[in-house]
C-alpha cells in the first residue's frame, strides 16, 4: 500500500466496541448500518475487543488488516470512496473558513459544523452503511462478513481518537491537508501584498501629478 499508515495493533478492551465521540459513533452506526444481521455484530464486537485484529494499514480510499479466529487467520481488505478533486478542495476550504478548526483537528477533535459545510459543499466526510466495501478471505456468505466488521469496529476506535484517519480514507491526508493550507495562507499574503504595492504605486503617481508644475500655455 503506497503511502500507507500502519496503525498500532489496538491490544484486548473490555466493555463495548464502542466509539466515544460524535463522530466515532457516526462510523458505528454506518458499521451497523452495513451489516445483515446482529449476531454478525456480536460476533465482530467479540473479535474486535478481543484483540483479535493485527495491525490495520490505511491509505486513501483503501485498509487492510488480518483477523485470527478459531478457523484460521483471514486478510481483509475494505474500501471507502474518496472525494474528487472538487470535493478535496471544498474540504480544504471548509477547514480554511473559520479559525481554529486546524488547532481543533490536530487536537483529536472534529467540529460538528465542519462537518456539516463540508457536506454541503459536496465533501461528504462520515461514511453511510452502503460505502463500507469489505472483502475477506473466508467463507462466510454475508459481505461485509464478522472478520470484515471487527476491523470496521476498530477503524471507529482510529476515528474515534484521530480524525485524520477520516480524512486520509476520504482522500486527503493530514500532511496534504496542512500542506494544501499553508499554501493557500502563502498565496494569500502574496495576493495582500500585490495588491498594496499597487495601492501605493496609485497614491504615489498621483501625488507626483498633484505636484507637478502646470505646463505653460500656448
Amino acid at each position: 500500500m503506497s503511502g500507507a499508515v500502519l496503525h498500532p495493533r489496538v491490544p484486548q478492551r473490555r466493555g463495548a466496541a464502542r466509539a466515544t465521540t460524535w463522530w466515532g459513533k457516526a462510523w458505528v452506526r454506518a458499521v451497523e448500518e452495513a451489516s445483515y444481521a446482529e449476531a454478525d455484530l456480536r460476533a465482530a464486537r467479540t473479535l474486535a475487543r478481543g484483540g483479535h485484529v493485527g495491525q490495520i494499514a490505511t491509505e486513501p480510499g483503501r485498509y487492510v488488516a488480518s483477523v485470527d479466529d478459531a478457523r484460521g487467520l483471514w486478510t481483509v481488505e475494505g474500501s471507502l470512496p474518496v472525494l474528487d478533486a472538487a470535493g478535496v478542495a471544498a474540504l480544504v476550504e471548509t477547514v480554511a473558513a473559520a479559525a481554529g478548526r486546524v488547532a481543533a483537528l490536530v487536537a483529536g477533535e472534529l467540529p460538528h459544523d465542519l462537518v456539516e459545510q463540508a457536506d454541503e459543499a459536496g465533501a461528504e466526510l462520515l461514511p453511510s452503511g452502503f460505502e463500507l466495501g469489505s472483502a475477506c478471505g473466508c467463507d462466510h456468505w454475508t459481505d461485509p462478513c464478522t472478520h470484515a466488521l471487527a476491523v470496521l469496529y476498530q477503524l471507529a476506535w482510529l476515528v474515534d481518537a484521530d480524525p485524520f484517519v477520516l480524512f486520509q480514507l476520504r482522500g486527503l491526508p493530514r500532511d496534504d491537508l496542512l500542506a494544501r493550507l499553508h499554501a493557500r495562507q502563502v498565496t494569500d499574503v502574496e495576493v495582500d501584498a500585490d495588491l498594496d504595492h499597487a495601492v501605493e504605486a496609485a497614491l504615489y503617481a498621483a501625488r507626483i501629478l498633484s505636484e507637478a508644475p502646470p505646463e505653460p500655455s500656448g
